[in-house]
């Protein structure tokens, strides 16, 4: 009786995403149903099911290119460091010292390198710059931004050489402060919050806070082109703050390390807006993240056990003027790694399993497809509770259910969604030897 039931329920979603459904010729298809979506949001969030897709970076680049020729939009905020992604910022506005796309994205060097040294990255960059430099002394340039909290360390270095440069009295006592990280840590963020939440020594979140109460201080201080330079070093230092906090409570055994990260995320898209709003610019920002970062966590299995998300918080900040687009596969290829700080392989994607969101979009039919799902029957359709898969940096095709699957309601989760059925492994520009060119067998990983 319960799978009839579920049968005549899949019957009618099936015919509802048929009737909804925009068909797309590819990652450069017709976006205008979009764009009709978005509205007069400012933010606008792009997910990705997986890390490594390339059908899903160059429909975001896509999207993202109209965002700011069309409707305005002045930056691309993406899941990376900070100072990594100011330094293409830089690039993409003509500053700075790099000479392509690919020296500007030099910064990109911890695991996961290829979420952003890879090909689709390299075009969407360039692109920026050549749009930036086409605007003449009045076009408001469009800037890149990363949101991230990992780069503890690099973000220290970045805020001590700002001050080198402006202040070197406020610079010995910033070396002075953040001194304690690498007594306690030795330069390593994970061994400095277990040493410093399982008491070995002593935080150094004191420090961290009296530096970023300093460098805010100093606002006011800069006009002109170096209000940019303090709003850089001032966002570093609150990175600091966050990410000791952060990297102490991984060792916790509690669900506040994801909730500390996706807060700093969020809290970084407001300060984005607020200085972009300060000098006269408007606020609208296309934002890069995972689904399970940029959808509301309240309609999944992760809100159900504690967490909340970006696109939660934004959407409960700011309303319908935060557009929340998730994206999906049924199967193809991905790069990913086997285990952290692994080398990156390009892996075979298991067809999405029965009783999921992926294999009900595989079942209508159409290849590829934007579905709008903030109302009407699709929108019933897709509220019960389904599996939904969340492929990460790491994937591991034969635990596939309980390593990559959770419970959502897509239509509470998204204000819609855009489906490739099947897809491709983007393409790093370091590929190694576990990155193969030719298409993996049936059977890889697992070799059964």
């Amino acid at each position: 009786m319960a799978r009839r039931v579920e049968e005549r329920n899949d019957e009618a979603a099936l015919a509802a995403i048929r009737a909804a459904a925009i068909p797309l010729a590819g990652p450069e298809g017709n976006w205008d149903a979009l764009l009709d979506l978005v509205g007069d949001a400012q933010f606008v969030l792009l997910g990705e099911a997986t890390h490594g897709t390339h059908e899903f970076y160059r429909a975001r680049a896509e999207i993202t290119r109209r965002l700011i020729t069309e409707r305005g939009f002045t930056a691309v905020a993406v899941e990376a460091d900070w100072p990594d992604a100011y330094r293409v910022n830089r690039y993409v506005r003509g500053m700075g010292d790099d000479a392509t796309p690919e020296q500007a994205l030099g910064g990109f060097k911890r695991f996961p390198q290829w979420m952003w040294r890879n090909d689709d990255i390299v075009e969407l960059v360039a692109w920026l710059r050549d749009h930036n430099a086409g605007l003449g002394d009045d076009g408001t340039q469009a800037g890149f931004y990363g949101v991230d909290l990992y780069s503890m360390f690099s973000s220290i270095e970045a805020v001590i050489g700002y001050l080198d440069e402006v202040d070197p009295e406020a610079a010995r006592r910033a070396r002075e402060r953040y001194g304690c990280f690498h007594r306690v840590g030795g330069g390593d963020p994970q061994s400095y919050g277990y040493a410093a939440e399982l008491g070995i020594t002593r935080a150094c979140e004191d420090e961290a806070v009296r530096q970023l109460q300093e460098l805010r201080a100093r606002a006011g201080d800069s006009v002109g082109g170096a209000e940019d330079e303090l709003f850089f070093a001032e966002q570093n230092a609150r990175l600091v703050k966050n990410a000791e906090e952060y990297y102490r409570s991984m060792f916790a055994a509690r669900v506040s390390s994801w909730n500390l990260r996706d807060c700093h995320m969020a809290d970084t898209l407001d300060a984005l807006a607020a200085h972009l709003e300060s000098k006269g610019i408007a606020p609208r920002i296309v934002v890069w993240e995972h689904n399970s970062h940029l959808g509301d966590a309240s309609a999944t299995q992760m809100g159900r056990e504690g967490e909340w998300s970006v696109g939660q918080l934004m959407r409960e900040r700011h309303g319908d003027r935060a557009r929340l687009i998730g994206f999906s596969t049924y199967t193809g290829t991905v790069t990913a790694a086997s285990e952290w700080d692994a080398p990156a392989e390009r892996k075979k994607v298991r067809p999405g399993m029965e009783g999921s969101y992926e294999a009900l979009f595989h079942q209508a039919g159409i290849p590829n497809f934007f579905l709008p799902i903030t109302d009407g029957a699709v929108a019933d359709a897709l509220r019960p509770d389904r599996l939904e898969r969340a492929i990460g940096v790491i994937y591991k095709p034969e635990t596939e259910r309980w390593s990559h699957y959770f419970h959502a309601s897509l239509s509470e989760q998204f204000d819609g969604v855009i489906h490739f059925d099947t897809t491709r492994a983007l393409h790093p520009l370091e590929r190694t030897p576990l990155w193969v060119n030719d298409e993996p067998p049936e059977t890889f990983p697992s070799g059964i």
